[in-house]
């Protein structure tokens, strides 16, 4: 396997885009590919490297596009695929790449794959058992059996085989049988259609779940490897980061990066969520409660993050990347319960100074807030305590009713936010050089200023209670005390040269002073 990180990628300022609810060019009340290029000037002008697009193939939306119905088709609500050929030129021209989000594991059951299968006994595209079995859902079509899904029942999963057989279920296919080749086969012919249309990469959609009852992930380790070679070979520019949640496991497994989650176990939900718990104070998002250090009342502590991180650089380095978001589709956003906008700026300086590669979800950087209590939209609850439409809703472009979406009762997947005096929106804080917004960018330009704060940096971490102090490359100084009381840490280096980015920050020899909720990053 290649041990190489495409150099566009290498240090990149990632954004995450909702196609659905990011830009409306045509006032249908839904967000399209123009509207995403319409916008491309404001991501340029943020500094963002890469987009990467929740799924916008076809599909019948039970998922949110997640349940794709045709994986070589762009979905009409969205535009054609000459219009997301054309969004991906015009965003290459303005120094940004496009990546789609690859629903690998599953279709939705209106695929004409599933169809097919559905009606012949013969076809093992998918995983299907003669009995009922726990969690296999009734055949829908003339094929008796059952067949397994892979999230919701209208999202079966595809069949890449099982890692171990069992003679008590016979459906359990080895991974070289004749079903698990063709849908590796179809990999590849669906990527290679979109590198060859101008996309430069994926985000892999669950990419831990293709091969069933695997141990150690080992086939499907081998799986992605072997994947990993070919676009090396084929497309050696192009990207490929994972949803999984664990790097230390997806990187040797063939990804170029992969993201720290919210959601898991001890050694992939909860290094997240004790750096920013995003919990939505209504006990709706269903994750258990961790301190975390990004906490108004400092009951955090930062070092159980960076002892997740320090364990997984060290399996990855030389091979790829750890991907830090500030949230995306399926969690709470950085502004969410208690947690106001006024205590994003300490976040925005910790994601950005330290040594992963940062992915900001879209409206983040204005402070758009996680709405509770939404109705369903398209799959978006998951159970009582799960909702995920309050991630969703349109990018805040301005402070108008609709935010650039239609009012339109027609055809609304989400209503557009009602205006409010202190609703942020991304015109007012453009225009406002102490605004979120113009923090954000102007640390997104010192990292790409100043290599010593990206990803292949050193760093030297010297307190991680509060204030949070670590040193970049040993030229900077990077202080955050995102809790909302001062604090103070004893400091027997010399003083730093200048400030570069924040407030609310002194560092003299013997005492760094900080005021609540308040970053510095220092040239040394």
């Amino acid at each position: 396997m290649p041990e190489t990180v495409p150099t566009w990628l290498s240090d990149a300022v990632l954004y995450q885009v909702y196609p659905q609810t990011f830009a409306d060019s045509d006032g249908d009340g839904v967000g399209d590919f123009a509207g995403i290029a319409e916008h491309l000037e404001y991501l340029a002008w943020l500094g963002v490297d890469a987009v990467w697009l929740n799924p916008c193939f076809a599909s019948p939306f039970r998922d949110a596009g997640y349940d794709v119905s045709d994986y070589l088709t762009a979905a009409p609500r969205y535009g054609s695929n000459a219009a997301l050929a054309e969004l991906a030129d015009r965003a290459r021209r303005s120094g940004i790449r496009v990546l789609l989000d690859l629903v690998a594991g599953h279709t939705s059951d209106r695929h004409p794959w599933f169809l097919a299968s559905a009606e012949d006994p013969a076809d093992h595209r998918f995983i299907w058992s003669d009995r009922p079995v726990d969690g296999f859902v009734a055949s829908p079509g003339g094929r008796a059996g059952w067949y397994r899904p892979n999230f919701f029942d209208c999202q079966p999963a595809l069949n890449f085989g099982y890692a171990r057989s069992d003679p008590e279920q016979p459906w359990r296919q080895p991974v070289d049988a004749e079903g698990p080749r063709a849908n590796r086969a179809a990999l590849r012919e669906v990527m290679a259609h979109w590198l060859d249309l101008g996309i430069s990469g994926f985000r892999v959609d669950m990419a831990a779940s293709l091969v069933k009852d695997d141990p150690g992930y080992a086939e499907t380790s081998r799986l992605w490897r072997e994947l990993r070679g070919w676009l090396a070979d084929a497309h050696p520019d192009a990207a490929l980061l994972a949803e999984w949640g664990d790097p230390a496991v997806s990187v040797p497994a063939g990804f170029h990066g992969d993201f720290f989650l919210q959601f898991g176990g001890p050694t992939t939900g909860r290094p997240m969520r004790s750096l920013w718990n995003n919990r939505t104070g209504t006990d709706e998002d269903g994750w258990d409660p961790v301190p975390c250090y990004f906490d108004a009342e400092g009951h955090g502590d930062l070092e159980v993050f960076v002892s997740a991180w320090r364990e997984a650089a060290e399996v990855t380095a030389g091979l790829g990347r750890i991907v830090l978001p500030t949230a995306n589709h399926d969690f709470s956003r950085l502004a969410c319960g208690p947690r106001g906008r006024e205590q994003l700026g300490p976040a925005f300086a910790f994601q950005l100074t330290w040594p992963t590669l940062p992915a900001i979800y879209y409206g983040d950087e204005i402070g758009m807030r996680y709405v509770p209590g939404l109705p369903d939209v398209e799959g978006s609850v998951l159970g009582p305590r799960y909702n995920r439409a309050g991630s969703r809703t349109p990018m805040q472009w301005d402070a108008g009713p609709g935010a650039g979406f239609s009012t339109a009762p027609a055809d609304r997947l989400y209503l557009p936010l009602d205006p409010a005096p202190d609703r942020p929106d991304v015109a007012s804080q453009r225009a406002d050089r102490g605004s979120l917004l113009r923090q954000v960018r102007r640390l997104v330009a010192l990292r790409k200023e100043h290599p010593e704060l990206g990803a292949d940096g050193d760093v030297e971490v010297l307190h991680t209670g509060y204030p949070a102090v670590y040193v970049r490359g040993g030229r900077f100084l990077v202080v955050l005390n995102p809790r909302r009381g001062e604090a103070r840490l004893a400091y027997d280096r010399p003083a730093p040269r200048r400030l570069l980015a924040g407030s609310g920050v002194e560092v003299e020899k013997g005492e760094v002073r900080t005021e609540g909720f308040s970053y510095g990053v220092f040239e040394l």
